[in-house]
């Protein structure tokens, strides 16, 4: 048996509308697109990871961060995704503030954004 570390990831996420899905993430994002699969997801390949879309009519019920794309320069993530149409979240809570959308965390910059099911995604970019 292969060990964990050496494995292909697939983060699963729940979606209502698996068409209005699958447009965020290939136009907004900028994803290509994957592959349907016999039970009715749609996966995405992201490095070692796999992005699994799957159809559940009541959506999404967390209320935590789902995927974090780690990258090099945090602003110019940002504006190559308002660009394409991704509003990103900010916050004014203690311990919690960010500014142009970014909050510092310790060792890493973040930032927050929603897919149109209510999947809260992240961009997050290593501090030296």
């Amino acid at each position: 048996m292969a060990t964990l570390t050496q494995t292909t990831v697939t983060c699963m996420l729940p979606v209502k509308d698996l068409a209005r899905a699958r447009r965020f993430y290939e136009q907004a994002l900028g994803l290509e697109a994957g592959a349907a699969r016999p039970d009715g997801k749609f996966v995405y390949r992201c490095g070692g990871t796999e992005i699994a879309l799957f159809p559940k009519a009541e959506g999404t019920k967390a209320e935590h961060t789902a995927i974090s794309f780690k990258v090099a320069d945090i602003g110019s993530a940002i504006a190559e995704l308002k660009d394409r149409g991704v509003r990103f979240a900010d916050y004014d809570y203690p311990g919690l503030k960010t500014v142009e959308h970014v909050c510092v965390l310790g060792s890493e910059k973040a930032a927050w954004f929603e897919d149109p099911e209510g999947n809260i995604l992240c961009l997050h970019e290593d501090i030296a």
